[in-house]
């Protein structure tokens, strides 16, 4: 029985022969069948490195095709409304219908079951608020900044040139001017593609310092001063670490170095580029500080922000230290979390390295507030935020902004397929071959980015004033409810233990948060002091 399909193979050959006396076309057709279905059968029975194929000749191919398309049949056959993998139809849905301007509006009630433990909701009032504007701003830039930017409270996250293509660059930067909201580089630096449309800029500078970099792959103080002080770049970012694959470098092969990339990074085209895993410039805490004040300089007094997937405690501990003693505070920090999306990483890395950004957002805020910082910077969030319910969420956590990469992707059209590493993006946003992203029309997707961001800021207004407040920043942990068991609900506020001002200034750490990793974080080095 196992040999069966290839015995049929066979068979059609002289059966095709015998069909061809009367129906040449038929029969030649039948014959061609047989030969190539037997020399697949022989090819299989003998190859020695899949033994399921030596087993099952020509049938267990079935498999393999089964196989290779079981992620579009549980994407689109049975995966329920609700199943995270990682984005549910549900939220991609939400984004394609905003993006594509279509009302997001739902019949019939709820699809989520309210009373399973862990739901969360936001609090409304018997006195909703009416706002004439929902173009919410931010002011980046501390006391020490020199030109601060009114930022929007929803940017566009950190995606390389290399890691998406040309054409989603340029839908994404054509997005970002004409809704009013900044694009975040990635670690890849400027390219061409984001000069083409003069939309906001986010420098990322990352442990590689692409576009800022020497022939050795040291920082480049005045090649960074050329760029950062360009008027399209409005804030820098100093990447040390990502949500899905924090600690982790990685190498872009020569093959895949373009011209164009070349150009953007500062590196020989055709070479492999190395993206270390840390950070040269800087070795400890206080140097850290150090180098955020530097590139402040260097930049003319643009906002300089840290980026980080929150780690070992003490590390962080020991950073907060760092601005306090140096009085050296970044403008912004952004808080990435475990669920971060990334091109490719490892999946031990994607599953079970970095804090999530709930408690990442949480650690970072109550350090600030407890030394007497958190009015001194600006905290932004991203890792899997989609809708405006995800921002009011953090905003009541305690951040002043969110990034989002994958709900961008979206709206150009990703289809969530899972190929990104694979160079074969069947939508043309994550792959470089020119006959893929062409299927990209820059001038129909980068109105579906702006729309995107104009009608997720539009249902953040609701949000706002149907809680009977002005702007997403009066949103605190009372707001915000969560369901801790079958007959009990709390709020943040109450379910977590928060830092009041000035807590942590002094000569004792009483906070159970705190109290183990503190008095072990020094501010000469990144190593816990046991």
């Amino acid at each position: 029985m196992r040999y069966t399909p290839v015995l049929i193979a066979l068979l059609l050959m002289p059966a095709g022969l015998g069909v061809a006396l009367l129906y040449p076309l038929w029969g030649l057709g039948l014959g061609a069948v047989g030969a190539i279905g037997a020399g697949l059968g022989l090819s299989d029975y003998l190859q020695p490195s899949r033994a399921v194929l030596r087993n099952y000749p020509l049938s267990a191919r079935l498999r393999y095709l089964l196989e290779h398309f079981r992620p579009e049949i549980r994407q689109y056959f049975v995966e329920s409304d609700h199943d995270e993998t990682p984005y549910s139809r549900e939220q991609r849905a939400l984004v394609y219908r905003r993006a594509k301007g279509i009302e997001g509006l739902r019949p019939f009630g709820t699809l989520r079951n309210v009373n399973e433990v862990g739901h969360e909701w936001i609090n409304h009032s018997m006195a909703p608020t009416r706002l004439d504007n929902g173009d919410f701003r931010v002011t980046v830039g501390g006391p020490a900044c020199k030109r601060p930017y009114e930022a929007s409270l929803l940017n566009i996250s950190g995606m390389s040139y290399g890691a998406i293509s040309p054409n989603a660059v340029e839908a994404l930067n054509k997005g970002a001017r004409e809704g009013g909201f900044a694009h975040t580089t990635g670690e890849g630096s400027i390219s061409r593609f984001h000069r083409l449309h003069g939309g906001d800029l986010i420098w990322q500078v990352g442990s590689g310092y692409f576009g800022c970099r020497t022939a050795e792959g040291r920082f480049d103080a005045e090649g960074f001063a050329q760029k950062a002080r360009d008027d399209q770049v409005k804030m820098i970012e100093i990447k040390l670490s990502q949500g899905a694959k924090p600690g982790h470098g990685g190498i872009l092969p020569g093959a895949k170095v373009t011209e164009a990339i070349a150009e953007a990074r500062g590196v020989p085209m055709g070479k492999a580029c190395n993206s270390p895993a840390a950070h040269s410039e800087f070795t400890t805490p206080v140097a850290l500080c150090e180098f955020v004040q530097r590139l402040r300089d260097e930049s003319g007094g643009k906002p300089i922000g840290i980026k980080l997937c929150v780690g070992h405690p003490w590390e962080w501990f020991a950073t907060a230290k760092a601005m306090r003693e140096t009085g050296i505070v970044p403008d912004f920090i952004t808080i990435d979390g475990s669920e971060g999306g990334t091109g490719a990483a490892p999946a031990e890395f994607a599953d079970h390295r970095g804090a999530p950004l709930h408690e990442g957002l949480m650690l970072v805020h109550n350090t600030l507030v407890g030394l007497n910082l958190r009015d001194q910077t600006r905290l932004i969030v991203a890792g899997k935020l989609i809708s405006a319910f995800d921002i009011c969420r953090m905003f009541a956590l305690g951040a002043d902004g969110c990034n989002m990469a994958r709900g961008f992707m979206f709206a150009l059209g990703c289809i969530q397929a899972q190929a990104c590493h694979t160079d074969k993006c069947p939508t043309g946003v994550a792959t470089q071959d020119p006959g893929r992203y062409r299927a990209l029309v820059i001038d129909q997707k980068y109105r579906r980015v702006a729309n995107f961001h104009r009608n997720t800021m539009h249902a953040l207004k609701e949000a706002v004033e149907s809680s009977g407040l002005s702007h997403p920043s009066d949103l605190r942990p009372h707001h915000l409810m969560i369901r801790v068991n079958s007959r009990e609900v709390r709020s943040a506020a109450s379910q977590y233990d928060w830092v009041a001002p000035g807590d942590l200034a002094g000569a004792t750490v009483a906070h159970p948060a705190f109290v183990k990793y503190w008095n072990g974080a020094r501010t000469d080095t990144f190593a816990f002091a046991a």
